[in-house]
């Protein structure tokens, strides 16, 4: 296991699978792709290099395979300043294969059943680390992995509000790993818990048990959603940008127009964002505005997380020089 001193400044702890990942150079059919480029994702993980490139303290928690594929995302995210706390499992590294059909569509193929990831159990959450956090953050992906990986993330949430740590939950609905019927209550029962809910329109609609056609207006969702509790509910709508309820008051922050180029990872970089400028003390307000801003960095090129801003970044949007020397 990794990172043995488990005192650190509070920030952001997350937990769940981070998988290898290949990449196709080109668009087109994955079987006759020439060449391909292997890198890592993982919600959580993605979240946490997005915090810590934003210069807040981050910690990552999961199991990983005695193989290349497990020491290549390790040295990715202590590379990036993550801490680590990795549990080696004799299970190999799940992996996902990404193939850029089209320009505009992209399909996930993944290969993560019975893999070191889905091995995460309750005893891999060291004493002291989820209470000496100033947030943990957990997604809906992990609970879909098993019994042992849902069973850590309601240990985690349990000693987060037993240490009076807030809790984020990104929803993040995959419909590989179980069905909208079968997530549903274990997504309200994460809304329940959480002080923070992220969710897209259709994984609001999943929560909530509504059509897929429900006529809702996001706002409605984040209205519905912060019924369940939460304080702070912000619906992401993607090129359309987000909604959030917090504290009772409505707020509408626009997308940062950019020319997209792959638009994965851009969910967990606005999380990234919104977390890291609230664990910062700013207000609502900036904290979305900087989650809009550091979504769109994360679609301007190929790859989960490889475009996540840095501070000083943060304005290249707004530049009006093409060079800066």
């Amino acid at each position: 296991m990794t990172g043995t001193n488990h005192k650190q400044t509070p920030g952001l702890v997350t937990l769940g699978e981070t998988l290898g990942l290949l990449v196709a150079h080109e668009i087109g059919p994955l079987a006759l792709a020439p060449s391909m480029k292997l890198s890592m994702g993982g919600a959580e993980s993605n979240v946490a290099i997005g915090v810590a490139r934003l210069g807040l303290p981050a910690t990552w928690i999961g199991r990983l395979g005695q193989d290349p594929v497990g020491d290549l995302i390790e040295r990715h995210l202590l590379a990036e300043g993550v801490r680590c706390i990795v549990h080696r499992d004799s299970a190999p590294t799940a992996l996902m294969f990404r193939e850029r059909r089209t320009i505009g569509s992209t399909n996930v193929t993944y290969y993560r059943q019975d893999c070191a990831g889905s091995h995460l159990t309750p005893g891999d959450l060291p004493e002291g680390v989820i209470e000496n956090a100033g947030l943990l953050h957990v997604t809906g992906i992990t609970p879909a992995l098993g019994a042992q990986p849902a069973a850590a993330v309601r240990e985690a949430i349990r000693r987060a509000h037993a240490a009076g740590v807030p809790v984020s939950v990104d929803l993040n609905f995959r419909s590989k790993l179980w069905s909208a019927e079968t997530a549903a209550p274990v997504f309200r029962e994460l809304i329940t818990n959480a002080d923070i809910v992220f969710a897209g329109d259709d994984e609001a609609r999943i929560a909530l048990e509504l059509p897929t056609d429900d006529a809702s207006t996001p706002q409605e969702l984040a209205g519905k959603l912060g019924k369940f509790g939460p304080r702070e509910a912000v619906v992401k709508l993607g090129r359309d940008g987000a909604v959030a309820l917090i504290n009772g008051a409505l707020i509408n922050v626009p997308a940062v127009p950019v020319q997209a180029v792959d638009s994965v990872g851009a969910g967990d970089a606005f999380v990234a964002g919104y977390l890291a400028t609230r664990m910062a003390g700013q207000r609502p307000e900036e904290c979305l505005r900087i989650a809009a801003i550091t979504g769109a960095f994360a679609v301007m090129v190929p790859g989960d997380w490889e475009a996540f801003p840095r501070p000083h970044e943060l304005n290249l949007l707004n530049a009006t020089e093409d060079v800066r020397r």
